[in-house]
């Protein structure tokens, strides 16, 4: 009697889950349409796109301007069900945004901080009461947070480990922001959201297999596999810092060592540039051609195209994306492409820089968040359905 009774449920929730997923992805869409994309029966979907309206979870709207309607009823996914918090809790800043279940952005608010995690968690919870009342949206409608890390997040357990902020690796840092934020909260590797981001905003839509690069005060890398994140077994697949360990020489092309570089190589130079050798003064100082400028940005490249190296040898990937305070530096792409094209004795990848910029990692984690929330009202809607 049991199964009986669970099956008919199961092909109902199975069947929402389709019609939603094919509203989101394509709507404006007629119930014609979405019978026609998803296999599911005129009528079925009628009953669902009914039951779909009635929670809140799709809305009518207009017609596809841009084809004839015929009289026909149009649903889109309706972005007021929920709102999702996206953290880019980096090592100078944390910013932070409010997105709508279309993605929209709602509100955002960059801190600038340097204390301790715990000090940077708190004002990161009064920053997300402000987000909501900037967006003018009451605290029950915020769903869940994704918060984007400098460090490795195990598959496995979700521990962080290799953090570069002291207390990010603490066993009960989710918990901590959970406590702040009063929702569910997801970690996540903050160049894998900036990968996310890159497929679904960025120059990698049309490409299953690239890896993202992410350099600025530190160095990650993401590798996407048939539109997959390849996370590797413990989640520490592209952490390209292992592989200076064992060399001599610094190989770093990190901000800080390009700094250091910079600062080693204006000793007696005729340079305008100065103390501390900030990464965008050095950029338009190479620009300008500016000697010490041009130096710099030259081993910045032969530097990023050795941890290029061991993925294009590897992988075989037909595009690496750069992004970051360094490595999203159109300056960068033609010495880099020129060693690749030098050491690999195959065709090199396609080398580009980010069009997404600062914003790649907390456009992935409003991304991710998303899809989150999705999940979990559906969940939450099929669960009270059969209580």
């Amino acid at each position: 009697m049991t199964e009986t009774k669970a099956v008919p449920g199961l092909l109902r929730a199975l069947n929402e889950r389709t019609v939603l997923d094919a509203v989101r992805t394509e709507g404006p869409i007629s119930r014609a349409e979405v019978a026609r994309k998803t296999g599911i029966s005129r009528p079925t979907v009628s009953i669902v796109l009914r039951s779909l309206l009635e929670d809140g979870l799709v809305r009518e709207t207009a017609h596809d301007p841009d084809g004839p309607h015929y009289g026909a009823v149009y649903y889109e996914a309706d972005p007021e069900a929920a709102v999702v918090l996206g953290v880019d809790f980096g090592a100078r800043a944390v910013r932070a945004a409010l997105c709508d279940l279309s993605g929209e952005i709602l509100a955002r608010e960059e801190i600038r901080s340097r204390g301790a995690v715990e000090e940077r968690i708190g004002a990161l919870a009064a920053s997300v009461r402000s987000l909501l009342r900037a967006a003018r949206v009451p605290a029950d409608l915020l769903e869940n947070a994704v918060v984007a890390l400098p460090a490795v997040v195990s598959p496995i357990d979700g521990s962080v480990s290799a953090p570069d902020l002291p207390g990010l690796g603490a066993s009960d840092l989710r918990e901590q922001l959970e406590r702040a934020f009063r929702v569910p909260v997801t970690l996540e590797h903050d160049v894998n959201l900036a990968a996310v981001a890159e497929q679904r905003h960025g120059l990698s839509r049309d490409e299953a297999d690239f890896a993202f690069l992410l350099i600025g005060a530190g160095l990650g890398a993401a590798v996407m596999l048939d539109r997959k994140l390849h996370r590797g077994y413990r989640g520490n697949a592209g952490e390209l810092d292992a592989v200076r360990n064992g060399r001599a020489d610094d190989v770093d092309p990190c901000a800080a060592s390009l700094s250091q570089l910079a600062a080693e190589l204006a000793v007696g130079k005729d340079t305008a540039l100065e103390q501390p050798f900030d990464m965008r003064e050095l950029f338009t100082a190479a620009e300008a051609g500016d000697p010490v400028g041009v130096a710099v940005v030259e081993e910045a490249a032969r530097r990023i195209a050795l941890h290029v190296l061991p993925l294009a040898a590897t992988l075989d990937l037909p595009l690496v994306v750069l992004g970051g305070s360094v490595g999203a530096n159109p300056a960068l792409l033609d010495p880099v492409r020129r060693h690749l094209e030098d050491w690999l004795p195959f065709p090199a990848p396609r080398v580009e820089v980010s069009a997404l910029g600062e914003a790649a990692v907390i456009e992935g984690a409003l991304a991710a968040g998303v899809e989150g929330a999705l999940e979990r009202v559906f969940e939450r809607r099929v669960r009270l359905r059969a209580s």
